[in-house]
């Protein structure tokens, strides 16, 4: 079971479950649920970070199956994922799994998946290569690396070292093991069953972040453009993804 932190909200509400990217922890959606009263809400950390540190998962499927056993625990019913990168393709695959409850999926930056063996195969040559690093090398150090990956171009330098430093406080043996788990190259691409999906399906992209703007058009999710803001929308611009969620809301 993943460790979450739950928020209440009122009687016959969905409940709101947000998924947080790699490294991070459900927390950093706090500041865009606390703004969505009246949905009780639950911050879930994946496993390998922030609370559920020492919970392993070998598979997409094991991943599932935590989220699973949380949601029974917490006696989620009925519920909206919310899902950042990792934890946007963490959603997405188990909203493919057509769950009980699932009322809705809304991702932000999160990628449907690879389509050709040429792309998985170099994208398991670059997770396993970080993989190793986040093993043996200090986190700060291996951090400050990752921050200049292209798809944080939008950040500051002053926002990508307050960044490294917050990531250097998790587990690097952790992180490496769920790295390789749910990496993009052993992903199923997941366009067909979400083109499928009986449940509404929105994706949230930054303004400046071309890369996954171009991957929402790729899916049949409902898209939604969030303005100065980058890869990371809720830390970004935490009130305009909130008003978003809070407009997505409103149609249910």
């Amino acid at each position: 079971m993943l460790y979450g932190r739950a928020q209440p909200g009122e009687a016959g509400k969905p409940w709101l479950v947000f998924v947080h990217g790699f490294s991070g922890t459900g927390e950093e959606w706090r500041p865009v649920g606390e703004q969505l009263a009246p949905f009780p809400c639950l911050y879930l950390d994946l496993p390998g970070h922030g609370g559920s540190s020492a919970v392993a998962a070998t598979s997409f499927t094991q991943v599932d199956a935590a989220l699973s056993r949380s949601l029974i625990s917490y006696n989620i019913l009925n519920y909206w994922l919310v899902g950042y990168s990792l934890g946007g393709r963490v959603a997405m695959h188990f909203a493919c799994q057509r769950p009980p409850g699932l009322q809705g999926l809304v991702v932000e930056g999160g990628h449907p998946g690879l389509t050709d063996d040429q792309a998985r195969q170099a994208r398991w040559q670059s997770d396993t290569r970080w993989a190793q690093r986040f093993r043996s090398q200090p986190l700060l150090e291996v951090f400050n690396d990752w921050y200049q990956q292209p798809v944080f171009a939008s950040l500051s330098p002053a926002r990508r070292r307050v960044l490294a430093r917050a990531r250097s406080r998790n587990d690097g043996q952790a992180l490496a093991a769920m790295l390789e788990t749910t990496s993009l190259a052993i992903q199923p691409d997941l366009r067909g069953p979400l083109h499928e999906l009986a449940v509404p399906f929105h994706y949230l992209s930054g303004e400046y972040d071309r890369k996954f703007r171009a991957l929402a058009a790729e899916t049949s999710a409902v898209p939604h453009l969030i303005v100065g803001a980058g890869h990371n929308t809720h830390r970004e611009q935490p009130d305009a993804v909130a008003r978003c969620l809070a407009q997505i809301l409103r149609l249910i």
